[in-house]
């Protein structure tokens, strides 16, 4: 063989070698790629974290409602009567009963530790509607009731006393009074306890029993009249 020619089919063979495909393993061709697609290059364009946790919520608010309304009558328009129906069954409650701040207990006492007039509890309930405080005005002015009848006697002086058993304790002796009473109490307490708002009209109606039963006469029992004859 010429040296030209040894030469020559060296670089064949390198050039046919050249074409055999390389064989490498798998782990590090993996950390190879991972490594390559780490780059910043590659994620220039991906969302941020906020991006990418409003994108999942909301999935999971979509498969939420998909399984919802598979489940729900009517399908999806079925869920959303059904949704629309609960939200105004709550509006309507919290109107009508207002912020629920805590729950009344039997322990709740109409007066605070420091006692006052019927004539005292008037003026502040004056007071405090002439200020357009109603819920205020309505308090003070079922305090009045209480007390005044307290003071003619109609009622027992008891500590602790809640504003319903002041109402069903005086409606035996003013039995005409006995409604009046109530509905004026659970105002009271859906005020005071229940977190509601009063208006002018809620204060009026109270104003109004307290001018009454300034007036009114107690229905005397059976033993208070055979004693007076």
């Amino acid at each position: 063989m010429s040296g030209a020619g040894g030469a020559t089919r060296a670089r064949l063979l390198i050039r046919a070698g050249s074409d055999i495909p390389v064989d490498t393993p798998r782990v590090p061709a993996r950390e190879a790629a991972r490594h390559e697609l780490s780059k910043p290059m590659y994620h220039e364009n991906d969302p941020n974290l906020l991006q990418r946790g409003l994108d999942r919520l909301w999935e999971w608010l979509g498969d939420l409602f998909s399984a919802a309304s598979d489940t729900a009558p009517g399908g999806p328009l079925g869920l959303i009567v059904l949704v629309l129906v609960v939200v105004g069954l709550a509006a309507a409650l919290w109107w009508r009963l207002g912020t629920p701040q805590r729950t009344a207990r039997p322990t709740d006492a109409l007066f605070d530790d420091s006692p006052r007039s019927a004539a005292e509890h008037r003026t502040a309930a004056e007071a405090h509607a002439a200020a357009h405080r109603w819920g205020e005005a309505v308090q003070e002015r079922m305090r009045a009731i209480v007390r005044s009848l307290e003071e003619r006697a109609l009622l027992d002086t008891r500590p602790g006393r809640t504003a319903d058993e002041a109402a069903a304790e005086a409606g035996h002796s003013l039995p005409a009074h006995a409604l009046p009473l109530r509905a004026a109490a659970r105002e009271f307490d859906a005020i005071r306890y229940g977190g509601r708002n009063a208006d002018r009209h809620a204060y009026l109606t109270v104003r109004d029993l307290d001018l009454d039963l300034e007036n009114a006469k107690p229905l005397l029992t059976a033993p208070a009249r055979g004693a007076a004859e």
